[in-house]
Formats: structure tokens, C-alpha cells, sequence
């Protein structure tokens, strides 16, 4: 090839992709990988999740710092009936400053509170990923069974025209029957139909892949033609374990059980007063007979926690949102449990029936359905049996792509729910993120808008 046609090749191609950036033509060039990707950058589930997270960060050092002291300003002792500031003794102005400390242990109970609380939003947070990945593999497995039962309704419907044709020639010939025309032209008929309704189902699949990738602009990724299956090796209770271990959730319910009982802490620290320090200084008018010489006053005031009904309520309150996540934890961990056991029963299954599709009925049924066109056209066999071979064949191979998407779906499901990375690799989540490396009493403000 010269150097000329190699420089027109190459023009040729900068052209075509300019103009479909340009024109915002949908390409169809993304992998799976890369939209897992792209949906964990740009999912808005995902960022208000974080955002969440990042939000109740801030709480810890609102929970744990001291009230703002209170600055008074009053005019004290002024005759009412002439106003003057030089007529007695008591009379002045006075500034004065207090301060409430609570009792030792309230303000660090209330900060780790706090932060136990922004915890489980992180796990929470974290935990998302894995959904939303899940959710991206599953409507991408979804459309490619959508996209292969379309190419395989084509392939039948120009099948079915080669089975009319024959069926026809026949019908013109002598040797065969009208209703067999009439027959396939309602099976063709049928296809038609499905064929529009495999359509409909692709556009709802992409327009899910579009939400969750909040795209505005459609959404057309390329499929593979054929699926590759990857074996499983781990055992379901290694997957299990492996989830009670490592799922994010199970650490923010332990977190959330912490943050109760920070609670019951502090409802308990309520029986104990708080203490409020003040300090005042008087100005006096300087034309008293005393000279006007100012006055200084210091006090320190408790409230008196004598209402112990409330505060046998909020104690009990606190039990009970411990027993409730508790129940809460334990009723995670069964679903977790039985989650995995019904996708793992689910993967067996569509693996061995995708492998015997693969390996037996579909080679079996496209073998026949060759042998009864052949029968047919030499008057061996008549056209029901050709046509149930057609559809046979045609069945067997819309099956084996639902189980291989079934089967892949299964693996999606697993991933989500235990963790462990069994279609590619691990989810690429910042490291920044995968723990609270901020620690909330350290948080500047200005250094995170």
C-alpha cells in the first residue's frame, strides 16, 4: 500500500470521527468494564450517597464542641423616676460572660455518637458500589440475550422465507398443500411480532443503562456476539463467608450498634447536671460619693435534671434501638445468607443447561431441521414436521442465550452479595473512599467544599 492511500486511509478516519463528535452520533465501543467504570463516576444514586456520607462527617465536631458562651449586656438599678446614673450606689452597667461546660463524658459521647453515625452512611456509601455495578451487569447481560434473540429471529425469519418458497414451489407444482403456505406465513408472522417486541425491550434495557449512567444522549453499547462463561470455583459457604466478612453492610450495622449505644450512654450521663460558669463587671458613674469604683461578680449555676421520667424514656429508648439493630444485623446477615444460596442454585443451573444446549440439543436440532428441509423438498416428510424442526432448532438457540445471560447474571448477583470479584476484576473504587481516612474532629471546612 503507498504512502498516498495510507494518508487518504488515515484522513479519511480523523473526518468520520469528527463528525460523530459533532453530531453526538452514539458510539458503539464501550466494554462492560468501561461502564461499570463510567457509573461509578457519574451515577446520581451514587453521588448523593456520598454526598450523604460526606455531609454527616461534619456532624462529629458540631456534637463534640462547647456551646458558644453568651455575652450579656444590661443596665442595672436605674431610678425610674429620674434615670440617673450618679444617684445610687448600685447603679451601673454591666457586661457579663457565661459559659456552660457539660458534665465529663457528654461531649465525647455525643462526637463518637456522631461519628458512629457517619460510619454507617460510609459503609452504606461503599456498599452502593457493588449495587450499582451490579445493576450495570445485569441490564448489560439483559441486552445481549435481547440482541442475540434478535439476530437469531432474523436468521429464522429468512429461514422461514426459504421454507415458503419451497413450500410454494410445491403448492404451484401439485406436490404440496395451500394451508402449508398459509402455515408459514403465520410462524413468519409470529417471529415479525416477537422480533418487535425484542425491540421494545431493547430500548427500555438502554434507557436503564442511560439512568445509570445518567447519560442524556442514548445509549448504544456493543455486546459481544457470544458470552465467555468463567467456571466458579469457589464453594457457596466460601462465598458466604466471604460476604460476612468483607460486605460493607456488615460493618455499618456494627457501626449503627455502636452509635445506640453511645446513645444509652449519654441518656444515662443526663442524670449527671451541667455547669455554667459567669463572670460580670459593673461600670459605675464615676460622680457616686463612693468614687463610682466598679463592682465584680463570678457564679456557677446547675440545672437540676429532677424530671427522671423523660430521662427513663430516652434510656429506654436507646435499649430498644440497640435490640432493633440488632435484629436488623441478624436479619441482613439471613438475607445475605439466602441470597447467595438462591444465586449460586441459580448459577448451577444455567451453567449446566447453557453447556448441554451448547454441546447437545442445538447441534441435535439444527441437524435435524437440515435433514427435514432436504426430506422435504424430495417429498419424504411432510411440512409440519419440517416446520416443528425449524421452530425446534429455533427454540433451542433463543434458550441457550437465556441461560448463558442467566447464568452471567447469576455471577452479577454473587459479586454484588458477597464482595468476591468473579467477572473481571475488582470494582475500581478510590482507595481515598474505602476508609473514612478524614477523621471527622480534624475536619477543615475550607479544605472540603
Amino acid at each position: 500500500m503507498s504512502s498516498t492511500t495510507i494518508a487518504k486511509s488515515l484522513f479519511s478516519l480523523f473526518i468520520a470521527t469528527f463528525l460523530v463528535l459533532l453530531l453526538g452520533l452514539p458510539v458503539r465501543a464501550e466494554t462492560l468494564v468501561q461502564l461499570v467504570e463510567e457509573a461509578l463516576i457519574d451515577n446520581p444514586d451514587l453521588a448523593a450517597a456520598k454526598e450523604r456520607w460526606q455531609q454527616s462527617r461534619y456532624k462529629a465536631p458540631q456534637a463534640g464542641s462547647l456551646n458558644d458562651p453568651v455575652l450579656s449586656l444590661a443596665l442595672s438599678n436605674y431610678p425610674s423616676d429620674s434615670l440617673a446614673s450618679d444617684e445610687t450606689p448600685m447603679t451601673g452597667n454591666e457586661v457579663r460572660l457565661a459559659q456552660q461546660f457539660p458534665f465529663p463524658g457528654k461531649r465525647e459521647n455525643r462526637a463518637a455518637q456522631a461519628e458512629e453515625q457517619a460510619k454507617w452512611y460510609h459503609s452504606v456509601y461503599l456498599d452502593d458500589h457493588y449495587q450499582i455495578a451490579r445493576k450495570v451487569k445485569d441490564a448489560w447481560y439483559r441486552l445481549y440475550y435481547q440482541e442475540r434473540a434478535s439476530d437469531v429471529v432474523k436468521r429464522n425469519l429468512d429461514l422461514l422465507e426459504d421454507v415458503v418458497r419451497v413450500a410454494e414451489v410445491r403448492y404451484e407444482t401439485g406436490s404440496g398443500l395451500q394451508q402449508d403456505v398459509l402455515k408459514a406465513q403465520v410462524e413468519r408472522t409470529r417471529l415479525m411480532e416477537q422480533l418487535r417486541s425484542i425491540e421494545q425491550k431493547q430500548g427500555e434495557i438502554t434507557a436503564e443503562l442511560g439512568r445509570l449512567l445518567s447519560r442524556a444522549e442514548p445509549l448504544a453499547p456493543l455486546v459481544p456476539q457470544k458470552l465467555e462463561r468463567p467456571d466458579v470455583t469457589l464453594s457457596l459457604a466460601d462465598l458466604q463467608d466471604a460476604a460476612l466478612k468483607q460486605r460493607p453492610l456488615v460493618d455499618a450495622y456494627q457501626a449503627l450498634l455502636e452509635r445506640y449505644r453511645y446513645q444509652q450512654k449519654l441518656a444515662e450521663l443526663d442524670d449527671y447536671p451541667d455547669v455554667t460558669v459567669w463572670g460580670s463587671w459593673r461600670f459605675r458613674d464615676d460622680d457616686l460619693p463612693d468614687g463610682g469604683t466598679d463592682f465584680v461578680s463570678a457564679g456557677v449555676s446547675f440545672n437540676l435534671p429532677v424530671y427522671r421520667e423523660k430521662r427513663r424514656a430516652a434510656l429506654a429508648e436507646a435499649h430498644a434501638a440497640q435490640r432493633m439493630v440488632e435484629g436488623q444485623s441478624r436479619s441482613f446477615r439471613d438475607s445475605v445468607t439466602a441470597a447467595l444460596r438462591k444465586a449460586y442454585l441459580r448459577m448451577q443451573e444455567t451453567r449446566d443447561q447453557a453447556n448441554l444446549y451448547e454441546k447437545g440439543i442445538i447441534p441435535q436440532t439444527t441437524q435435524s431441521f437440515r435433514a427435514a428441509m432436504t426430506a422435504y423438498q424430495v417429498g419424504k416428510v411432510d411440512f409440519i414436521s419440517l416446520l416443528d424442526a425449524l421452530m425446534a432448532a429455533y427454540q433451542a438457540e433463543m434458550t441457550y442465550h437465556r441461560y448463558s445471560a442467566e447464568y452471567m447474571r447469576s455471577l452479577a448477583w454473587l459479586e454484588a452479595e458477597s464482595t468476591v470479584p468473579l467477572i473481571g476484576g475488582p470494582l475500581p473504587i478510590n482507595q481515598d473512599e474505602m476508609t473514612d481516612v478524614a477523621n471527622t474532629s480534624d475536619i477543615n471546612p475550607s479544605r472540603n467544599p
